[in-house]
């Protein structure tokens, strides 16, 4: 009169139980959705490493190699030279080159100084080569 498995509706505990709750179709839809996630971000981490070479290629960057390259690079250390890639691609356009000025800007301030000191100069060596005597009186 001992307890019988058979006769019983409990059945010996499987390791691979803990893995099938409820509906076998859940669990396979679940896995197929973390797979999809997965495949989802590493293809979104590998478009988004590629941003600042698609920027320099766009640009006509003269460094639009290196800065590939580098993309890679990025992609393995996490990101980490991605901010400084994204400046380097930005830095330069083909109508105005590196920096910020552009060829169309008038002169500023100090760049007009620059010519008046250039000019002055020269009037000062003239006077200087001609014997001390002043062309223009001063004003």
């Amino acid at each position: 009169m001992g307890f019988d498995l058979r006769q019983s509706r409990l059945r010996p505990f499987r390791c691979y139980d803990i893995f099938m709750i409820g509906d076998p179709l859940l669990n396979y839809f679940a896995l197929g959705l973390l797979i999809f996630v997965v495949v989802v971000l590493f293809y979104g981490i590998v478009a988004i490493t590629a941003i600042p070479y698609a920027i320099a290629k766009k640009r006509n960057h003269p460094h639009q190699d290196a800065i590939y390259a580098a993309c890679w690079v990025s992609l393995f250390t996490l990101q980490v030279l991605w901010p400084f890639l994204w400046i380097w691609a930005m830095a330069y356009r083909p109508e105005r080159g590196w920096g910020f000025s552009s060829p169309g800007v008038t002169p500023t301030a100090e760049e007009s100084e620059l010519e008046d000191l250039r000019r002055r100069t020269a009037k000062l060596e003239s006077s200087i080569a001609t014997g001390g005597r002043s062309i223009n009186p001063p004003s």
